[in-house]
Protein backbone atom coordinates (compact mmCIF):
# COMPACT_ATOMS: atom_id res chain seq x y z
CA UNK A 1 0.00 0.00 0.00
CA UNK A 2 1.44 3.41 -0.56
CA UNK A 3 0.76 6.04 1.76
CA UNK A 4 0.61 9.94 -0.07
CA UNK A 5 2.73 12.56 1.60
CA UNK A 6 0.22 15.77 0.52
CA UNK A 7 1.56 18.13 2.61
CA UNK A 8 5.17 17.79 1.15
CA UNK A 9 7.25 19.79 4.62
CA UNK A 10 4.68 23.59 3.20
CA UNK A 11 3.92 23.66 7.01
CA UNK A 12 1.81 26.93 6.15
CA UNK A 13 -1.75 27.61 5.84
CA UNK A 14 -3.15 30.54 5.51
CA UNK A 15 -6.06 30.51 7.68
CA UNK A 16 -7.21 28.01 10.75
CA UNK A 17 -8.57 24.24 9.44
CA UNK A 18 -6.95 23.90 6.67
CA UNK A 19 -3.62 21.76 7.75
CA UNK A 20 -3.64 19.55 11.11
CA UNK A 21 -0.28 17.57 12.04
CA UNK A 22 -0.22 14.89 14.84
CA UNK A 23 1.77 12.71 16.81
CA UNK A 24 2.08 10.69 19.97
CA UNK A 25 5.07 11.14 22.34
CA UNK A 26 5.94 9.43 25.64
CA UNK A 27 5.78 10.50 29.06
CA UNK A 28 7.62 8.46 31.65
CA UNK A 29 6.57 8.15 35.25
CA UNK A 30 7.52 6.25 38.35
CA UNK A 31 4.51 3.94 39.29
CA UNK A 32 2.56 3.76 35.93
CA UNK A 33 5.76 3.43 33.51
CA UNK A 34 5.41 5.26 30.08
CA UNK A 35 2.14 7.10 29.42
CA UNK A 36 1.31 8.32 26.35
CA UNK A 37 0.21 12.36 24.47
CA UNK A 38 -1.52 12.42 21.65
CA UNK A 39 -1.53 15.87 20.19
CA UNK A 40 -2.80 17.15 16.99
CA UNK A 41 -1.78 20.86 16.02
CA UNK A 42 -3.12 23.13 13.55
CA UNK A 43 -0.75 24.39 11.57
CA UNK A 44 -1.93 28.21 10.84
CA UNK A 45 -1.03 28.86 14.28
CA UNK A 46 0.40 25.91 15.92
CA UNK A 47 -2.18 25.67 18.00
CA UNK A 48 -2.51 22.59 19.67
CA UNK A 49 -6.03 22.05 19.26
CA UNK A 50 -6.25 18.24 20.33
CA UNK A 51 -4.48 16.43 22.98
CA UNK A 52 -4.95 13.60 25.30
CA UNK A 53 -2.64 11.29 27.29
CA UNK A 54 -3.24 7.89 28.32
CA UNK A 55 -1.89 4.59 29.72
CA UNK A 56 -1.51 2.84 26.32
CA UNK A 57 -1.13 3.90 22.58
CA UNK A 58 -3.82 2.58 20.88
CA UNK A 59 -5.85 3.32 18.05
CA UNK A 60 -8.55 4.22 20.23
CA UNK A 61 -6.36 6.97 21.39
CA UNK A 62 -5.53 8.76 18.22
CA UNK A 63 -9.57 8.51 16.87
CA UNK A 64 -10.23 10.11 20.06
CA UNK A 65 -8.12 12.83 19.75
CA UNK A 66 -9.10 13.41 16.34
CA UNK A 67 -12.65 13.65 17.23
CA UNK A 68 -12.24 16.15 20.04
CA UNK A 69 -10.26 18.56 17.31
CA UNK A 70 -13.92 17.48 14.83
CA UNK A 71 -16.08 18.87 17.59
CA UNK A 72 -13.93 21.84 18.63
CA UNK A 73 -12.88 23.10 15.11
CA UNK A 74 -14.53 23.66 11.54
CA UNK A 75 -14.06 21.18 9.89
CA UNK A 76 -14.20 21.31 6.07
CA UNK A 77 -13.79 19.11 3.50
CA UNK A 78 -10.07 18.95 2.18
CA UNK A 79 -8.56 19.76 5.60
CA UNK A 80 -5.24 17.71 6.06
CA UNK A 81 -4.29 15.87 8.92
CA UNK A 82 -0.53 14.83 8.26
CA UNK A 83 1.09 11.79 10.34
CA UNK A 84 3.90 9.55 10.47
CA UNK A 85 2.91 5.73 9.69
CA UNK A 86 2.75 4.57 13.39
CA UNK A 87 0.01 2.04 13.32
CA UNK A 88 -2.11 3.86 14.74
CA UNK A 89 -2.19 6.39 12.11
CA UNK A 90 -2.43 3.78 9.26
CA UNK A 91 -5.74 1.93 11.57
CA UNK A 92 -8.87 1.07 9.38
CA UNK A 93 -10.85 2.88 12.70
CA UNK A 94 -8.72 6.17 11.79
CA UNK A 95 -9.24 5.65 8.39
CA UNK A 96 -12.80 5.85 9.03
CA UNK A 97 -13.14 9.02 11.36
CA UNK A 98 -11.25 10.75 8.56
CA UNK A 99 -13.59 9.91 5.56
CA UNK A 100 -16.32 10.64 8.41
CA UNK A 101 -15.44 13.80 8.61
CA UNK A 102 -13.52 14.37 5.01
CA UNK A 103 -10.48 14.78 6.01
CA UNK A 104 -7.62 14.12 3.52
CA UNK A 105 -4.98 12.18 5.11
CA UNK A 106 -1.14 12.66 4.56
CA UNK A 107 1.69 10.80 5.88
CA UNK A 108 5.40 11.79 6.39
CA UNK A 109 8.18 9.16 4.57
CA UNK A 110 8.70 6.22 6.82
CA UNK A 111 12.11 7.06 9.65
CA UNK A 112 11.79 10.60 7.97
CA UNK A 113 10.53 13.09 11.14
CA UNK A 114 11.35 16.36 8.86
CA UNK A 115 8.02 15.71 7.23
CA UNK A 116 6.25 16.26 10.42
CA UNK A 117 8.96 18.57 11.83
CA UNK A 118 6.84 21.08 13.42
CA UNK A 119 4.34 19.06 15.86
CA UNK A 120 7.73 16.86 16.84
CA UNK A 121 9.26 20.39 17.12
CA UNK A 122 6.37 21.12 20.13
CA UNK A 123 7.24 17.73 21.45
CA UNK A 124 10.69 18.46 22.05
CA UNK A 125 9.97 21.86 23.78
CA UNK A 126 7.02 20.35 25.80
CA UNK A 127 9.71 17.57 27.04
CA UNK A 128 12.47 20.47 26.88
CA UNK A 129 10.32 23.09 28.94
CA UNK A 130 8.23 20.40 31.04
CA UNK A 131 8.70 16.97 30.99
CA UNK A 132 12.52 17.40 31.86
CA UNK A 133 12.08 19.40 34.85
CA UNK A 134 10.28 17.00 36.93
CA UNK A 135 9.80 13.47 37.73
CA UNK A 136 5.78 12.59 37.37
CA UNK A 137 4.60 9.99 40.25
CA UNK A 138 1.25 8.75 38.33
CA UNK A 139 -0.75 9.16 35.33
CA UNK A 140 -2.90 11.64 36.80
CA UNK A 141 0.53 13.48 37.74
CA UNK A 142 1.64 13.78 33.77
CA UNK A 143 -2.36 14.30 33.37
CA UNK A 144 -2.43 17.47 34.84
CA UNK A 145 1.16 18.39 33.84
CA UNK A 146 0.66 18.27 30.17
CA UNK A 147 -2.74 19.82 30.61
CA UNK A 148 -1.17 22.66 32.43
CA UNK A 149 1.39 22.96 30.24
CA UNK A 150 -0.90 23.23 26.46
CA UNK A 151 -3.95 25.02 27.88
CA UNK A 152 -1.90 27.20 30.77
CA UNK A 153 1.11 28.06 29.02
CA UNK A 154 2.42 26.52 25.52
CA UNK A 155 -1.66 28.40 23.54
CA UNK A 156 -2.13 31.12 25.74
CA UNK A 157 1.84 32.14 26.42
CA UNK A 158 4.26 30.75 24.30
CA UNK A 159 5.59 32.77 21.25
CA UNK A 160 6.15 31.02 18.35
CA UNK A 161 8.93 32.88 16.37
CA UNK A 162 7.77 31.30 13.10
CA UNK A 163 4.24 33.20 13.55
CA UNK A 164 5.96 36.90 13.81
CA UNK A 165 6.30 36.35 17.57
CA UNK A 166 3.15 35.76 18.24
CA UNK A 167 0.95 33.32 20.62
CA UNK A 168 -0.79 30.58 19.00
CA UNK A 169 -4.04 31.89 20.54
CA UNK A 170 -3.07 35.27 19.28
CA UNK A 171 -2.50 34.04 15.85
CA UNK A 172 -6.25 32.85 15.72
CA UNK A 173 -7.41 36.19 16.89
CA UNK A 174 -6.37 37.39 13.64
CA UNK A 175 -8.76 35.65 11.53
CA UNK A 176 -11.64 35.57 14.11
Amino acid sequence: MTYPNLLKQDFKAVKPNQKWAADITYIPTKTDGWCYLATIMDLYSRKIIAHKLSRHMTTELVVNVLNQACETRTVKAGLILHTDLGSQYRSTALETALKQHAIRHSYSKRGYPYDNSVVESFHASFKKEEVYQRTYKDYHEANLAQFSYIEGFYNSRRIINADGYLTPDEKEQLVS
